[in-house]
């Protein structure tokens, strides 16, 4: 019995060493597994967080990738809208382009409207009034002696003008003697001659005799003098009721005069003048006004106004040797055809450096432009989309072309273009070419010989210019420059011929949509974004825009006409002719000054403001032409 009992125990000893033997075996096993397990969990923490990493800087690149390609290249409507300008984009769009001929198919003639495209049926009911009214003092009562006043214009030709127009109302104002105006030989639009015959002339004292009475530029260049453009006495003769007007400064008891020189704000009313000008006047007996351009206020009484309008539209006369040589470039144009468009090109490579719009040329056309604009240190860096948005950039010869076909002018149309030099020449005038095989300027319809007085001198060869466009029977410009405003001011006073500017704001997005149109969907929405920009009757409300473009206060209603507020009203009253009262038109003619105003039209409007308190003579008349 013992020893089985012993067995027994031994046998039980020998199963509890075995099982704590497994017991450890399954501890060691299981801390070897946790332990790897956590040895996996570190490997694959560290192989996330380094995949992480990686992917946070691809990312990161790829982000910064993207922000620079957005800022740096052009927005994709207007790419390629213009790449069609450039012969280096044909084969990236000939997919998009062989789509867009089979849609947008301009066809060869104009089409029939129902109207007649030149002229208007309402021009007959208006016509140009500008004489003075009883109670308008003549110029030997109100004249004071020794009291002159001298002007300096700024600008090109038709900037000069509207400085030369305001100069004689400012001389009625001040009740003093007018001075023959001086023209513009500083800013970037001085009237030169090419400086090789000012080097040949140093070397020949013979020929510097002979040319020594025409006026000298900086750096002793030729240019031209107010006599060498406009018809001296004929202006002063015309305007003698009105203001007296001297050649030159007398002397004071055998001594020159020594004028005080001094600026005046821009849109200075005539209260301004009596306040800044007057007393200066009185004490030094001359004055001179310097960069005299839109320094007259906007609205005036109206007396002043048809003064404006007599000096305007009566008194500026060319030179008769100008006129001549306009006739003649006219006469052949209507050889050619009974009827022509007039088209007044701005397509310059400085203006368009200068404006900050973008063509679709790329990174060459970027570079070219850039370069140019680097001249002016106080522009801004430019947003090329924002400007063509707001209707701030000229329009292309294509879209002059386009506009015109869409209007209703077909390709047996003859056109005179005045224009300087286009941006890429030829490239850029071919697609226009194109829509109008007739295309004339100056230098084709004048030979060499005949233009040779003019051609040296940019002043003469733009009046040549402005006496075409004036007599056309239809004028078209692509911008709102100077010359713009002062034909469509002229036209609407010598009977309302038909003046045709771009709806640039509206056209705008219309040009960068026409690939997803047809021409007739593209014609008809043109046809509506020009109402109102065809220089029709009343298009403009009396007393909007700039003077010069609208003389409302010289344009007189005749008889036998209904107002569209009569239509309306069906009222019993008509106007029975006739010209408001002089005095009625002063009532509701208000007289505050206009706000400060800058003859720059393709910018954003921040950037005025800053040209202006600088007034930096080649920003100032940049677009003065």
């Amino acid at each position: 019995m013992l020893m089985l009992k012993n067995l027994k125990h031994l046998i039980f000893s020998v199963e509890m060493k075995k099982k704590k033997r497994e017991r450890n075996t399954n501890n060691i096993l299981l801390q070897a597994s946790n332990e790897l397990f956590i040895g996996l969990n570190v490997i694959l923490w560290r192989k996330r967080h380094r995949l992480f990493s990686l992917i946070s800087a691809v990312s990161g690149c790829l982000l910064l990738l993207l922000f620079a390609f957005s800022v740096f290249t052009p927005p994709p409507t207007a790419t390629e809208h213009f790449l069609s300008h450039h012969p280096s984009a044909v084969k990236k769009t000939e997919v998009v382009e062989s789509n867009f001929d089979m849609v947008f198919q301009v066809p060869a003639s104009g089409g029939t409207l129902g109207r007649d495209l030149w002229s208007s049926s309402q021009s007959k009911f208006y016509y140009g009034c500008s004489n003075a009214s009883k109670s308008f003092q003549s110029a030997d009562m109100k004249t004071h002696p020794n009291r002159y006043l001298m002007i300096a214009t700024s600008g090109g030709l038709n900037q000069q003008r509207t400085g030369i127009i305001d100069a004689v109302v400012v001389a009625y104002i001040l009740n003093a003697t007018l001075v023959i105006p001086k023209l513009d030989q500083h800013s970037y639009w001085k009237d030169t001659r090419s400086s090789v015959i000012f080097m040949f002339n140093a070397k020949c004292r013979g020929l510097f005799i002979l040319l020594c009475s025409l006026h000298l530029c900086d750096g002793g260049i030729l240019c031209s003098g107010f006599a060498e453009i406009f018809n001296v006495d004929w202006f002063i003769s015309s305007l003698s009721r009105d203001v007296e007007i001297i050649k030159e400064l007398p002397r004071n008891e055998g001594k020159a005069w020594i004028p005080r020189s001094m600026r005046v704000p821009r849109k200075c009313n005539s209260k301004c003048y009596q306040i800044r000008v007057l007393p200066v006047l009185n004490k030094k007996h001359a004055v001179e006004l310097t960069k005299f351009d839109y320094r007259l206020s906007n609205r005036l009484e109206t007396d002043l106004q048809k003064l404006r309008c007599r000096v305007n539209y009566q008194a500026l006369r060319f030179t008769d040797s100008i006129l001549e040589q306009g006739k003649i470039l006219v006469e052949r144009m209507r050889m050619k055809a009974k009827q022509f468009i007039a088209l007044h090109l701005r397509f310059e490579p400085d203006m368009l450096a200068f404006s900050g719009c973008y063509y679709g040329g790329g990174e060459k056309e970027r570079g070219e432009l850039g370069a140019i604009r680097k001249r002016w240190k106080t522009l801004h860096v430019s947003n090329p989309e924002k400007v063509r948005r707001h209707g701030r950039c000229p329009l292309t010869p294509e879209e002059v072309g386009l506009m015109l076909r869409a209007l209703g002018f077909g390709s047996d149309v003859h056109i005179y273009v005045a224009s300087g030099e286009v941006y890429r020449g030829e490239e850029t005038l071919a697609p226009l070419k194109a829509l109008f095989p007739n295309f004339h300027s100056k230098e084709t319809i004048a030979t060499k010989e005949e233009l040779a007085p003019f051609s040296s001198f940019s002043g003469r060869m733009a009046a040549l210019d402005y006496i075409v466009c004036d007599e056309s029977d239809v004028f078209v410009t692509n911008n709102n420059g100077n010359m713009a405003r002062i034909l469509a001011g002229r036209r609407r006073y010598f009977g309302h011929k038909p003046t045709i500017r771009p709806n640039a704001k509206k056209l705008y997005k219309l040009f960068l949509d026409r690939n997803n149109m047809t021409w007739d969907e593209f014609a008809s929405k043109v046809r509506t974004y020009q109402i109102g920009f065809m220089g029709e009757p009343q298009e403009v409300k009396p007393g909007k825009g700039e003077f010069h473009e609208n003389p409302d206060s010289c344009i007189c209603q005749a008889n036998g006409l209904k107002t569209p507020q009569e239509d309306d009203e069906n009222s019993k009253e008509r106007k029975e002719g006739a010209e408001v009262s002089d005095e009625q038109q002063q009532q509701q003619q208000p007289l505050e000054e206009d706000p400060d105003w800058t003859d720059i039209f393709y910018l954003d409007k921040e950037l005025p403001d800053v040209i202006t308190k600088q007034e930096h003579p080649e920003v100032e008349g940049f677009f003065s032409d």
